[in-house]
């Protein structure tokens, strides 16, 4: 595989999990290939280099996913859940509806990968549990989503209700 190729790989899966661009790629290329864990196994036209993994490559990839992954991730966008108390619901909900958008559109380029999936290798195999992996967390960010937008709207509206009647005034949307 050249680092092109690997390059492309992770464009149309890795990247939705560990991204990676050229500028990380060929160096990695480059440090593994130093220790030994590829070596190069052809060359093309214009300096493309062919790498292959080595026995001792592939028994370093074998004692890593032997160990536990680190469970720490920053996720931004769950961060700001934490303070959409500083925000008004209006605005709350506006974030919470975006988000929407962006696994509305996750999800349906998962599903997408899946309709077209053809391969039967053991390679295509662990993909299609990592695409099923996808689908069914953006599938649970989706339904959290709209739990969350409503249970904002409700709140509000209930704050609305008892702002009324300390005041003696009633709100226009005041249900009661």
């Amino acid at each position: 595989m050249t680092g092109y190729e690997l390059n492309r790989r992770f464009e149309r899966s890795l990247l939705n999990v560990w991204p990676a661009g050229h500028s990380q790629i060929y160096p990695e290329l480059a440090r593994l290939s130093e220790a030994e864990l590829i070596r190069q196994s052809g060359s093309g036209a214009r300096g493309k280099k062919i790498y292959e993994i080595t026995p001792a490559g592939l028994e370093e990839v074998r004692a890593w996913l032997r160990t536990e992954p680190d469970h720490a991730s920053r996720n931004p966008a769950f961060l700001r859940i934490f303070f959409l108390w500083l925000m008004e619901p209006d605005e709350a909900i506006g974030f919470l509806e975006n988000e929407a958008l962006v696994h509305e559109a996750k999800l349906l380029e998962f599903q997408e990968i899946a309709s077209q999936r053809q391969r039967q290798d053991d390679e295509a195999w662990a993909f299609g549990l990592a695409l099923e992996w996808g689908i069914r967390y953006e599938q649970g960010i989706l339904e959290w989503n709209g739990w969350a937008r409503k249970q904002i709207a409700d709140r509000a509206a209930a704050s609305r209700i008892r702002r009324g009647r300390r005041t003696g005034r009633h709100c226009p949307d005041e249900r009661v």
